[in-house]
């Protein structure tokens, strides 16, 4: 129940961070975007903001935390090869945050506002990540039979 508590706080806080910051609302996500147009370099400072704020967080807790206060350890990717995959969902990821304005993080906040735009691009979400779990695993398991 502990564990539960504080995931609903901690994604409540996001959330608000997000909806206060601008984040939620697409027209303020491709007006950064736009550089020779309209452009809004405000996201600039909520993108630093949490940047140095995680890197402070880091530092901290794995100096004073030899595991997480709810699980066992840390999950931390050790995989930090840069290849074919992380380009392309890096690049899929770019692109579709700058056509739709939204990016995951941001998006699931906005439900809450009730805008169609933001239902229609989180069935989207959902229905392409599920499409690139079966095109990984397909992949994987042709990768097997060669």
């Amino acid at each position: 129940m502990t564990r539960l508590l504080s995931s609903l706080i901690i994604g409540a806080i996001f959330g608000l961070g997000i909806a206060i910051s601008g984040m939620a609302n697409p027209a303020k996500v491709l007006n950064f975007f736009d550089l020779f147009g309209t452009w809004d370099p405000s996201l600039i400072f909520v993108m630093g903001g949490a940047l140095i704020t995680t890197a402070i967080g880091y530092r901290i807790v794995f100096a004073k935390q030899q595991k997480p206060l709810m699980g066992p350890t840390f999950v931390v990717p050790k995989n930090k090869a840069i290849d074919a995959r992380l380009i392309a969902g890096s690049a899929t990821f770019g692109v579709g945050w700058g056509l739709a304005g939204f990016c995951p993080g941001g998006a699931i906040p906005a439900l809450g506002l009730g805008y169609s735009e933001t239902l229609i691009f989180v069935a989207a979400m959902i229905i392409g990540i599920i499409a690139a779990r079966q095109a990984n695993k397909r992949f994987q398991e042709n990768a097997i039979l060669a």
